[in-house]
């Protein structure tokens, strides 16, 4: 038996700040950009937003901004799920408005506890993840028909739940509502900020033992280091900021750890590795013995789960379903920022953070105009702009790494 002593010097990645500087250069030579475009962009309109009005950066504003994002970014981060097995779900907000509607009914109507209610929304919107994904994957019927179909079919559903009162509120301050209206004080944010810090740290200690016991080159200690204090200081930079207006929110709270749930999902779990592998190739991961009916229905799964989230965070905020709930820019804001984030529309490429981004983006911009007194036109236009610039330079970057052999 051969026992391999060396590895290949290609392989090899170099230590402290030089590797780390050689690694980006690396991947913009490849056109593997990453976040990198959709941070500077952010930072440019935040800048140019500030500009214009002083109070665009403010903790009361921030705290805002934050709280009209939280519902679409949370459907956003279950879209991602399905983009990156280079599909796409045309359906989540129809379910976004129907599984409210279910959750509002329940409570209100019915007498429900508001949690059982909220805990059959969210069931709900798993079984109807389980239609449209086993349709798609079963039968092979192509993903954009069986959401299309969905996107119309739980519209009417909407309607029919609702009956003829058309709208249903919810008691603000209690229940459901609770949710956007409850806010953390500077120690609990802290400390919530200080656990974060610790999964972190826990997670990167795992991956590092596990490179080394399958004897790879581990990851840099001091690039883990810096990480570790980026998130930190965001961490602690949000808290003592949205302090200054009521708290850490409750939502921000859920919103940022689905993102970090979603993120060691997508990363750090087999499951995660064979995601990207059927977006990535799907013949590929057929023939290395990936399900791939499996991968699909479950993320059709838990993108309709994400949407039925983010529709009772909706619910939660403005305390009242109707008939219009998860219609108008929902699901075109939750594609977009997923795709302005950095998920590639192709598959295989693409984090939960990108939900982030990029509905702090298309947030932003909103949020931006709306101070500015611009029409509602201004902002679409503009929306729309990002997304194709977007979608450009995503296309741009595949070319890059085709070029490259790391397409």
């Amino acid at each position: 038996m051969t026992t391999v002593t060396e590895r290949d010097a290609r392989l090899a990645r170099e230590e402290g700040m030089a590797g780390a500087l050689a690694a980006v250069r690396r991947r913009l030579r490849t056109g593997d950009l990453g976040s990198i475009p959709v941070v500077i962009a952010l930072l440019v309109i935040w800048a140019y937003l500030q500009s214009q009005n002083d109070n665009f950066l403010s903790a009361v504003n921030l705290t805002n901004l934050m709280l009209q994002v939280a519902a679409v970014g949370m459907v956003s981060v279950g879209v991602t799920m399905v983009l990156l097995l280079g599909e796409i779900d045309l359906s989540v907000g129809s379910v976004y408005g129907f599984t409210s509607g279910v959750m509002v009914v329940l409570n209100v109507k019915q007498g429900w506890s508001p949690w059982a209610a909220v805990a059959v929304a969210l069931l709900v919107g798993v079984g109807i993840g389980l239609l449209h994904g086993s349709i798609f994957a079963w039968l092979a019927v192509p993903s954009f028909v069986v959401t299309l179909g969905g996107l119309i079919a739980w519209q009417g559903g909407l309607i029919r739940v609702l009956g003829d009162t058309g709208t249903v509120n919810l008691e603000y301050g209690e229940g459901v509502s609770r949710l956007t209206s409850t806010f953390f004080s500077e120690a609990t944010g802290f400390a919530i900020v200080g656990a974060v810090v610790a999964l972190y740290l826990a997670v990167s200690a795992i991956g590092y033992r596990r490179e080394r016991r399958a004897g790879l080159e581990t990851r840099s200690v001091i690039g883990t280091v810096a990480r570790t204090a980026v998130i930190a200081s965001i961490g602690v930079l949000l808290v003592v900021l949205m302090n200054r207006d009521r708290g850490l929110p409750l939502a921000v709270v859920i919103f940022l750890g689905a993102i970090i749930l979603f993120d060691l999902l997508q990363r750090h779990t087999l499951y995660g590795r064979h995601l990207f592998a059927v977006g990535g190739n799907v013949e590929a991961a057929r023939r290395a013995g990936i399900n791939i009916k499996y991968m699909r229905v479950t993320a059709f799964m838990i993108c309709s789960f994400m949407a039925a989230a983010g529709g009772i965070m909706a619910a939660s905020r403005l305390t009242a379903v109707n008939q219009s709930s998860g219609g108008g820019d929902v699901l075109l804001n939750a594609i977009a920022a997923a795709v302005i984030g950095g998920t590639s529309l192709f598959g295989g490429r693409g984090s939960a953070w990108s939900s982030l981004l990029g509905v702090l983006v298309i947030g932003s911009i909103a949020n931006g105009l709306d101070l500015l007194n611009k029409s509602s036109s201004t902002k679409f236009i503009i929306t729309g702009i990002v997304l194709v610039v977007a979608a450009t330079i995503d296309a741009l970057a595949r070319r890059g790494r085709a070029a490259a052999g790391k397409a």
